[in-house]
């Protein structure tokens, strides 16, 4: 287990915290460090987006104390959950999470992204207990002039593709309701203390949603297949799921003991030169499973991405005293060590908690 005395001030521990998207990728990953934080995890979500998938090949659902499998969109179902189980923390990333997707089906990707939100925050401002919201955003939330500089909280939002946009979208839904609702400067709501977390391209093993690129790299090789990449010079803010996660719950804890002076908006990205352009991410990735020059450039054509998206984290490692841990090597060599272990039929729930052992270890 983790030592909660040295991490987040104690505040998870026998916690009831709520993930919303429990069955994904990330909310996997986040009810294992949850539980290695000695929390009650609660889940709501659609079934696991993906089979494979890192919920049901490290049985994540023998973790938690509940999981309601439901949507996000259904607002009676989700008042009625939040109502029974009374959580005190809400770590909301029930979400459409893929660009390419939010082209083919951009009503599905609003009504979720948006209304979801707004569901979330409804249900809370009419139920009692809950006390912080974090609302998991993403970098692509900003409107993206394609600067070789970091953006910054207080940059305008926007969002060219409908994954991007509904996402800021959700950023205002979560001002308004803190404004209008939760910050009990009116006296007509309860006080909750709510932020969103905007983190970079999040990666690690058990990933395995479709149009991704680590996930692509990784299917492919294990195939014996080459790697097709899109975009080669692209660069992305890439970093370990581990490195967000750990930042949402020190905002958690922050909101949870100091209440509304960190109900703000926190960027969560690696460091400046771990934003690496596709090419280099597939040819490393290539090198630590063992082969060379074994991709190509895929030259069909393919819907609008950013070039060039960075962010700055200054305002996080200032105010929350949250840093990256691991670069983009110790990433990349961890998914690789993840995946290789995985197609040799290991254990994947003890895998995936040594390696968040082995994250927060060096944080203690």
């Amino acid at each position: 287990m983790i030592d909660n005395r040295k991490l987040f001030n104690g505040v998870f521990k026998s916690r009831r915290i709520l993930i919303t998207g429990h069955t994904g990728f990330k909310g996997s990953w986040l009810t294992v460090l949850l539980n290695r934080l000695g929390a009650e995890v609660y889940g709501y979500a659609l079934e696991p987006p993906t089979s494979p998938s890192l919920y049901n090949v490290a049985g994540i659902d023998s973790l938690m104390a509940n999981s309601k499998i439901a949507d996000i969109r259904d607002y009676s179902e989700l008042y009625h959950y939040i109502k029974e189980i009374q959580p005190e923390i809400i770590i909301h990333m029930a979400a459409q999470s893929l660009v390419r997707l939010s082209y083919k089906n951009p009503l599905e990707t609003y009504s979720t992204n948006v209304m979801g939100t707004v569901n979330l925050l409804e249900a809370v401002r009419n139920v009692s207990d809950v006390r912080v919201v974090v609302n998991v955003t993403t970098d692509k939330v900003y409107e993206n002039k394609e600067w070789f500089w970091g953006y910054r909280e207080t940059e305008p939002l926007g969002g060219y593709d409908p994954y991007s946009n509904s996402k800021g979208c959700s950023e205002l839904v979560s001002s308004s309701y803190r404004d209008s609702f939760f910050n009990n400067n009116n006296g007509i709501g309860p006080e909750v203390a709510v932020a969103t977390a905007r983190a970079g391209n999040v990666i690690g093993g058990g990933d395995w949603a479709k149009d991704r690129l680590i996930p692509d790299i990784i299917k492919a090789l294990s195939n014996g297949e080459i790697v097709k990449i899109r975009s080669p010079y692209a660069i992305r803010p890439w970093q370990h799921v581990l490195e967000p996660l750990s930042g949402y719950l020190l905002l958690a804890s922050r909101l949870f003991s100091e209440g509304k002076e960190f109900a703000q908006s926190w960027n969560f990205g690696p460091e400046d030169n771990d934003a690496r352009n596709v090419m280099w991410i597939t040819k490393t990735v290539c090198k630590l499973w063992g082969v060379e020059n074994s991709y190509e450039i895929d030259s069909g054509q393919h819907p609008h991405e950013a070039n060039y998206l960075k962010l700055d984290c200054s305002k996080s490692k200032t105010k929350l005293g949250w840093l990256p841990r691991w670069n983009i090597e110790d990433a990349l060599k961890n998914i690789v060590e993840w995946n290789k272990l995985w197609l040799t039929g290991n254990n994947m729930r003890e895998i995936t908690e040594r390696q968040v052992d082995n994250y927060f270890s060096e944080l203690s």
